[in-house]
């Protein structure tokens, strides 16, 4: 856990929720959050302002917060000349997100911590990301940078430092629309092709180190490779999972994966865990047993799921944000082990035996992996009970958890654990999924519909942004199709349609990141790229092409053919940047299937199953539930209640099959139907 010293008083951030922000709080930096007193402050006192960025799980961001802003000397400076603003950039991700277009526009790079020294305007003119308290090895120190600029804005040049920030200010604000296209199975190649220009067939993955999983673009290669029998972008998507599985990016242990391997191998991860990456990661191991059968990815999806279960689940259902990466002060420290630690807990026979499937050495500790186990895949079978053990023992070294919950990151594992029901039939991750929906829906929304982005010792604060409404609007559809809820549904068409009352540029297309009638920063931003998480523009087309198939509303349809048209022409210039918009754009170019089923009592117990199965969706229509429905999708108006047993019409761009009444026939129905899922 990170650990600040202790200074004469607080400072402001002591009034803050998030754990980033408190774990400043002691720091002699004056600092200021985010907000219109900073403004007004450099203003009034004519200095320039440092702003940080950084989240509470970053190891570099520890290490900059005690070499630097424990220092009494970085303080001095900063806090006579400059005025000092932390954020959280969990909590504000439109602020990180234009202050990161700004350290790329003007170094070339990103990453956190992030540095920038700006206007009070908040227009930017110096921008990096870690920097030493005094520079060392050939690398700029913060206190030298500091008493630069402070010298350059009380003399001549502070008009040329107030030029760069308006220029990069523009070219920040600046949008190049692209013209709208209609999506094409081109594109879908496009993007293989480059995938697999940048594939390395030895170790899976894309490009060389740092890897990041990347679960959006397996996904996309999944299914592209079902729909057009393409081998290439099969062995492209399982070799990747097999090794990042088998790798020290998956701890092998406790489960669940880091952020990230700072190897090409994946042999060592860069330590934190996050709440998004697992959900992710958790739903393609899933769509890969689902395709295969294949019983290693169950246990993967099932032991990153249960992590998250054991680990991340708060009191109420939600899910914090991750873990650190940092134990006892050392990066890494709970997760390396030796093989004396191993044996000291197993006893020698059976520590060695570990140690030796483990690629554990005699000397030295290492972070455990399969990558040189030729039977990776039997692993848990034979160890299972003395990965309890070292759980047990690994746990004396704590790890600090930030426990914000975040919309959109909640939202994924909704839909990971709704997808865990609907492929296992396991009921424990569809009430999980039902409790952190009511979560969401209690506690992040507010009575006009209108969502927060994150919550924290009882306060909802932060006007929720686009991906908040994208990735919850999906989650619930996935939701959904694992309970036949029409409340799920219900809420799903809500949620779109405040999203496309806030978010919705009418004249170009697509969707901003923040809300109209928002805090005016120096850029509204509009992007289709995908990051650590898919982008809000392609799962917004997602959510909007299944809303628009499951009610049948023209409103829906019509906003999901303008996003997808949208989305085409951002992707012509580099489809595999886009793969979640791809995902979405498939759903259009090859046909789908809808089932509607009518009950005389209540919804079959395994009718998640099958449609999952078969890759279709599903309506169901019960006694209880007929006029809600109705009215959210009124076809379904035609379909009468049977008096008794079932009955059930499978469709297709609006033609239905005559109805089949019982489970037998329709796997005949759908056999004799079948198309790629």
């Amino acid at each position: 856990m990170y650990e600040t010293t202790k200074s004469a008083a607080k400072n402001r951030l002591r009034f803050e929720k998030s754990p980033y922000l408190l774990q400043h709080a002691e720091n002699p930096v004056d600092w200021y959050p985010w907000g219109q007193e900073a403004f007004d402050a450099a203003r009034r006192e004519d200095k320039p302002i440092f702003l940080s960025t950084g989240y509470s799980t970053c190891h570099w961001c520890h290490v900059m917060g005690r070499e630097s802003f424990e220092n009494p000397e970085a303080a001095r400076v900063l806090n006579e000349s400059f005025i000092s603003i932390k954020v959280d950039r969990e909590e504000r991700p439109d602020v990180d997100a234009i202050y990161m277009a700004a350290c790329q526009a003007l170094s070339g790079s990103g990453g956190w911590p992030l540095s920038i020294l700006m206007t009070p305007d908040q227009e930017p003119f110096w921008a990096g990301t870690y920097l030493p308290v005094r520079g060392r090895g050939g690398q700029l120190g913060l206190v030298e940078l500091l008493e630069e600029v402070a010298r350059l804005w009380r003399g001549k040049e502070r008009r040329q430092l107030l030029d760069l920030g308006s220029q990069v200010a523009r070219h920040i604000a600046r949008r190049d629309e692209s013209h709208p296209a209609s999506p094409d199975r081109a594109l879908l190649r496009a993007a293989t092709g480059q995938l697999s220009r940048i594939f390395d067939r030895q170790n899976g993955g894309f490009g060389g180190a740092p890897k990041f999983p990347q679960p959006h673009d397996l996904l996309f290669l999944m299914a592209y490779a079902r729909r057009e029998e393409d081998q290439t972008a099969w062995e492209m998507a399982v070799t990747t999972l097999n090794q990042m599985a088998r790798g020290g990016i998956f701890d092998q242990i406790g489960g669940g994966f880091c952020r990230y391997s700072t190897d090409a191998g994946w042999q060592v991860p860069h330590f934190e865990k996050m709440l998004y990456d697992n959900a992710l990661l958790a739903y393609a191991y899933l769509e890969a047993f689902a395709r295969t059968g294949r019983h290693y990815y169950r246990e993967i999806a099932c032991r990153t799921l249960d992590y998250a279960l054991r680990e991340l689940r708060l009191p109420g259902g939600g899910f914090a944000c991750g873990q650190d990466a940092d134990s006892s002060g050392e990066e890494g420290r709970r997760y390396l082990l030796s093989r004396a630690e191993v044996c000291g807990v197993l006893g020698k026979d059976a520590g060695e035996r570990f140690c030796n499937w483990y690629h554990i050495p005699s000397q030295g500790e290492r972070v455990p992996n399969l990558l040189f186990e030729p039977q990776y895949d039997l692993a848990w079978t034979y160890f299972s009970p003395y990965c309890g053990q070292l759980e047990a023992y690994r746990r004396r070294w704590p790890l600090h958890r930030d426990d914000k919950v975040v919309t959109s990151w909640n939202a994924m594992m909704i839909a990971a654990l709704a997808k865990a029901y609907q492929v296992l039939g396991e009921a424990k991750y569809l009430q999980a999924a039902a409790s952190a929906r009511l979560f969401l829906k209690t506690r992040l929304t507010a009575p006009d519909g209108r969502l927060y982005l994150r919550w924290r010792d009882r306060e909802a604060a932060v006007d929720g942004q686009l991906e908040d409404y994208a990735f919850y609007c999906w989650a619930l559809l996935e939701l959904y199709q694992a309970n036949f809820s029409v409340s799920c549904l219900k809420e799903a068409t809500e949620l779109a349609d405040k999203m496309r009352e806030l978010f919705w540029d009418g004249g170009w297309g697509g969707f901003f990141h923040t809300p109209a009638g928002g805090e005016r920063l120096i850029a509204r931003q509009k992007d289709s790229c995908d990051s650590a998480i898919p982008s809000g523009n392609a799962v917004a087309a997602l959510a909007l092409a299944r809303l628009g198939r499951l009610t049948g509303e023209p409103r829906f349809r019509a906003l999901a053919e303008r996003q997808l048209d949208w989305l085409a022409g951002e992707a012509k210039e580099s489809p595999a940047a886009r793969c979640f918009s791809l995902l979405a754009m498939m759903e259009e170019l090859y046909p789908t299937r809808e089932l509607v089923c009518v009950s005389s009592g209540e919804t079959p117990q395994w009718l998640a199953g099958v449609c999952e199965e078969y890759g279709i969706a599903a309506l169901a229509k019960t006694p209880d539930n007929s006029r809600a429905l109705e009215r959210i999708a009124p076809f379904t108006a035609a379909y009468p209640l049977p008096e008794d047993g079932v009955q059930m019409y499978l469709c297709q761009e609006g033609r239905c099959a005559a109805a089949v009444d019982s489970l037998a026939e329709l796997r005949r129905l759908l056999a004799e139907n079948r198309q790629p899922v």
